[in-house]
């Protein structure tokens, strides 16, 4: 297969593209920057039509991560450019499908689990509460709930009827590549810092990278699934065991916990916001689990384990 990953020269963008590689597909990315990642490279802008454009006729796939990062602090320039980079690459990989002679069979565009309220009670399925009218959610928690509906609504809205158009709702991708939100957890737990953050109560969504591998793949194969679906395994966590099962997978046997106030002065210093910690998102997979997806790492306690050795491993080569 062809597959044009706009946005690809992330982590997220490296995992997919070397997948793709190492089974022998063609994988083009479209970045601002030329990157080390496997496949052959493509400028673009992510906002206006331009050569670009010619990778995304006849290809098979197309799989959007552009995006601006939101570790950063939500001031109202970096909100400005997360929603725009959002809304205008989607939007003009839109307008290159819809004028390609060839049109992809397929658009995976990423969205995020971040859409779902913020909640206790009960899981999100792809049916579930979506968020932005908690009374007590604080003002940056519901400008990533606008982000990310506009996000999916440039989506709904590109008039691309030859394309089956899936929204990637993900939860947070553990691998253990340097920099990505696993080594930044370890990193954490290395410092006896991996304990209870605030009341620990809230709880945690994630995938183990080679189940994200293995849904994407699922996606393309099962052309009966479009609109949202929910990358996440299907056992959250609270922040509290979820920590305490990730020192116990490394051997650490302590960590320090962390008051609000704590994370709220820590977040200032390192230019980012407490929503990454401190909102519970508890999402479950349903549509896959429905269609009779298996989850190699259903449970936390197994995919930290072998995600805390594949990070050992690495670093003592």
């Amino acid at each position: 297969m062809k597959i044009v990953i706009p946005g690809g020269s992330g982590q997220v963008g490296a995992v997919l593209a070397r997948h793709f590689d190492q089974r022998g597909d063609e994988v083009v990315i479209l970045s601002r920057h030329r990157t080390e990642t496997p496949g052959r490279w493509q400028e673009w802008d992510a906002a206006t039509l331009d050569d670009w454009a010619e990778e995304i006729d006849g290809a098979d796939v197309v799989i959007n991560l552009a995006g601006r990062s939101v570790n950063c602090r939500y001031t109202p320039e970096n909100r400005r450019l997360i929603k725009d980079s959002r809304v205008h690459s989607t939007r003009v990989i839109g307008q290159a499908i819809a004028r390609a002679a060839t049109p992809p069979r397929l658009w995976l565009q990423a969205s995020t689990a971040t859409i779902y309220a913020h909640r206790f009670d009960a899981p999100n399925d792809e049916q579930g509460v979506i968020g932005g009218g908690e009374p007590d959610a604080p003002e940056t928690w519901r400008f990533s709930i606008e982000v990310a509906r506009a996000w999916e609504q440039a989506l709904d809205e590109s008039d691309v009827p030859k394309t089956r158009k899936v929204k990637l709702r993900s939860a947070m991708i553990m691998s253990p590549e340097r920099g990505g939100i696993f080594d930044t957890l370890l990193q954490l737990v290395r410092l006896g810092l991996g304990g209870t953050a605030a009341s620990g109560r809230q709880f945690i969504s994630w995938i183990h990278e080679r189940d994200f591998l293995r849904a994407i793949d699922w996606l393309i194969t099962h052309e009966e699934l479009d609109d949202a679906v929910n990358l996440a395994a299907p056992g959250p966590l609270p922040n509290k065991e979820f920590m305490a099962v990730l020192r116990q997978a490394y051997g650490m046997p302590v960590g320090l916990p962390a008051a609000r106030w704590m994370l709220e002065i820590g977040a200032f210093f390192m230019r980012t916001e407490t929503e990454l910690i401190l909102k519970s998102r508890r999402v479950i997979p349903g549509r896959l689990l429905a269609q009779g997806f298996h989850f190699e790492f259903a449970d936390w306690s197994t995919a930290a384990r072998d995600l805390c050795d594949r990070w050992k491993s690495e670093r003592a080569r």
